[in-house]
Parts: C-alpha cells; sequence; structure tokens
C-alpha cells in the first residue's frame, strides 16, 4: 500500500487560475423587512486560497513541495495571493503580475454552516501572448526538479491550448507526469495529459451526452478517451465515487468514502491533489485514486474551501 511518508520527498510544479476564497460567517435570526430575504448578522472573517490556491493547500497539508505558476492582479487579493504562497513556502517566481486582469476574489456567506450566497468578483479573458512567453520561460527552468505537474483549470483564461500542449510536450520528454482538472467543454484542450479529472458534469459536456446510467457514464469515458488521445482518465461522481478508464482495462468504479457531506467546495482540488501525489510516490493508478477517494470523503465533511490532513488521511485509511 502506498506510504504517506513518501509525500514529503515529491515536488509538484501547479499551473493554474489563483483565486482568493473570502467567507463572510454569521447567523440568522430574521428576514429583512426590506425584501423577503434573510439578514446575516456577520460574526467572523477569512480569506483562503481557491483556485489552483486550493490545490496547492492540499499539496501543502500533505507535506510536498510546490512551484506555483499562475497570474496574479496588482491589488488588494493579488497582493493577498503572494502573501498567502510564501506563508506556505511556496515558489513564486512563476506568478506573473498582469495589471489589467484582477485577482478572482469568490466571496461565500456562510450562516448556520451553510452556504446562502456567493459573490463572484473576476474578469475572464485569455493571457496575452507576453504572459505565456514568460509563463513557459519558468515552467522550462523549472521542470528539470519536480515529480509531478498538475494543471488547475478554473476557465479564466490562463489555462490556453497553447500553454497546455507546449507543458505536454516538455514533461513527456522528460518522463514526468501530468495531471489536468478540467473546466473548458473541448477536452482536446488536454490531449495528451498522462490523467484528465473531470467530474460527472464536465464528463457528459464533453462527450455531448446526458449521463443517465452507469452504462451512460463508460460511454462518456471512451469518447473522452479516445477524443483527447488519453491512457487514463478519471471521473468525479460526487456521492457516488469516483469511476477509472484505462487504457486495455473495463472501468473501474470506487464507491464514495464521505459519511456525511457538509460543502463539496473544492473536492475536486483534493481528489487530483492526492491522485497526483500517490502517482508520483510509485502507486498504481488504482491504489492513487482510492486514496484520493477517502481525502475527499474527509473534506466534503468540513464546511468552506478545506484540505484533510495528512494524520486525518492516515487515521482514515487506517480504519
Amino acid at each position: 500500500m502506498l506510504n504517506l511518508d513518501h509525500f514529503k520527498k515529491i515536488r509538484v510544479l501547479v499551473i493554474g487560475d489563483l483565486m482568493i476564497d473570502e467567507y463572510l460567517w454569521g447567523s440568522v435570526d430574521r428576514i429583512s423587512p426590506e425584501a423577503p430575504v434573510m439578514v446575516v448578522s456577520i460574526e467572523k472573517e477569512s480569506q483562503t486560497l481557491g483556485g489552483a490556491g486550493n490545490v496547492i493547500n492540499n499539496l501543502v497539508a500533505m507535506g510536498a513541495k510546490v512551484v506555483a505558476i499562475g497570474t496574479a492582479g496588482t491589488g488588494k487579493a493579488g497582493r493577498m495571493i503572494f502573501e498567502k504562497l510564501a506563508e506556505l513556502g511556496v515558489e513564486t517566481d512563476g506568478i506573473v503580475s498582469e495589471p489589467e486582469r484582477p485577482t478572482t476574489r469568490k466571496t461565500r456567506i456562510i450562516a448556520s454552516n451553510q452556504q446562502v450566497l456567493r459573490i463572484d468578483r473576476e474578469i475572464k479573458k485569455q493571457i496575452t501572448c507576453s504572459t505565456l512567453e514568460k509563463l513557459m520561460a519558468v515552467i522550462e527552468k523549472k521542470i528539470a526538479g519536480v515529480d509531478v505537474i498538475i494543471i488547475s483549470d478554473y476557465d479564466k483564461g490562463l489555462v490556453t491550448g497553447d500553454l497546455v500542449a507546449k507543458t505536454v510536450a516538455l514533461a513527456r520528454t522528460r518522463g514526468i507526469l501530468i495531471l489536468a482538472d478540467p473546466k473548458a467543454l473541448n477536452f482536446l484542450k488536454y490531449a495528451r495529459v498522462s490523467v484528465l479529472t473531470p467530474n460527472k458534469k464536465e464528463a457528459g459536456l464533453a462527450a455531448n451526452m446526458e449521463i443517465l446510467t452507469e452504462q451512460d457514464l463508460f460511454l462518456a469515458g471512451e469518447k473522452i478517451m479516445l477524443q483527447a488521445g488519453l491512457e487514463r482518465l478519471l471521473i468525479t461522481c460526487g456521492k457516488d465515487g469516483m469511476v477509472l478508464f484505462e487504457t486495455g482495462m473495463p472501468p473501474h468504479v470506487i464507491a464514495s468514502k464521505a459519511r456525511q457531506v457538509f460543502d463539496v467546495s473544492g473536492a475536486g482540488d483534493t481528489v487530483i491533489s492526492l491522485l497526483g501525489l500517490g502517482l508520483a510516490a510509485g502507486a498504481s493508478f488504482h491504489d492513487a485514486a482510492m486514496v484520493a477517494n477517502v481525502a475527499a470523503g474527509i473534506v466534503v465533511a468540513k464546511v468552506g474551501t478545506a484540505t484533510a490532513s495528512l494524520a486525518e488521511l492516515r487515521q482514515a485509511l487506517e480504519n
């Protein structure tokens, strides 16, 4: 079985959309006299890394070393990205500041442990050619020293087809695993990555079919494998667990390990983080996915964008 202590030896290059997840925590005891809405009395505020930053949080929680590749705005949220990454000991020389590209900020209002509203502040547009050149220069410089690459695409414009294709070419030349969590509907963008990890809804859209049954899911997975030239695919299915697809093997279903679900925010980030660490540590696709599935079960039982600790994961696996 996978030795979790090996995670501390792994160095990961994370490429993706860096965001700030902001939480306003409060309570509700009345309805507004102005409109039929709840009045939330805010009691505390918190901010954490979101998007690809949550992938980084998950990796660091497992003891891995991380190199971050992305962009950040020049405002308060952008400065917070650098501050929070520095606190985690993450290398940030691969983050390019774009004045006209403010950092995405998602504000969630939580009352009585339930999310009642989310406010998104963001601009979706592709990175400039200049930024792409800067990012690729850093990737070429850093890639020789990493064990695995994770692309966390939140469809904000950072993860372009050119960036993916060039990174995949570099990774394959050096024999480095490259995993991608997709948001774009055209999965050709992620052609020839080592593993793709869409959720069931994304898989259905990419395969252009409605997934109602397990057989539908298997067919969608097969279509995506052919479409993107993949050897391995993992489709997450929420409370129904996940399904593994591997060339020459029948689809394999792994049941969910979640005992209770409070918040699914960031569960996909946990899956790709632990899957990447497991594979980099030498585990089989099945064993790495099993560990990722257990970690996701821990995370969804927490409120807000959360991570599992190494101690929590170890205990859950022992149980």
